[in-house]
């Protein structure tokens, strides 16, 4: 094999190469195209979502919150009607009740704010020499 005869085995062989590395360059730019696609549509999809869940939580609330009111409303019936209570008492037994358990339930939520600070993130985003100090 002479010079000549090398080279031109070489020069044969680069575009090949070369070839191969900007189709595969291709196919990744449209491999990533398609994910990112794929994932613009689901976070479309999961925002439509998000939305309809609140819509119906909503709703659903407010059934809750007229079911509630209707039971309140037999047991201040059912104290007036046995004698067990005026009026105004029942009622007043009804808002207790009601501030009572709003106490109960904020005490709950406060209970869970810790965790919206990701402790255990941070924890292991501190460096090792201020967790020793």
């Amino acid at each position: 094999m002479d010079a000549s005869s090398t080279s031109t085995g070489t020069s044969d062989h680069r575009p090949g190469v070369l070839q191969d590395v900007r189709s595969l360059a291709r196919e990744l730019r449209g491999l990533f195209h398609d994910q990112v696609g794929l994932a613009a549509l689901e976070t479309r999809q999961a925002g439509e979502s998000l939305v309809w869940m609140v819509i119906l939580g909503v709703m659903v609330g407010g059934l809750l919150l007229s079911a509630w009111l209707g039971l309140l409303a037999a047991i201040i019936l059912t104290l007036i009607d046995h004698g067990v209570a005026s009026p105004s008492v029942a009622l007043l037994l009804a808002v207790g009740a009601n501030l009572l358990l709003a106490v109960i339930l904020g005490w709950a939520i406060r209970r869970q704010l810790p965790h919206l600070q990701f402790p255990a993130t941070v924890r292991s985003l501190t460096p090792d020499t201020e967790k020793s100090s």
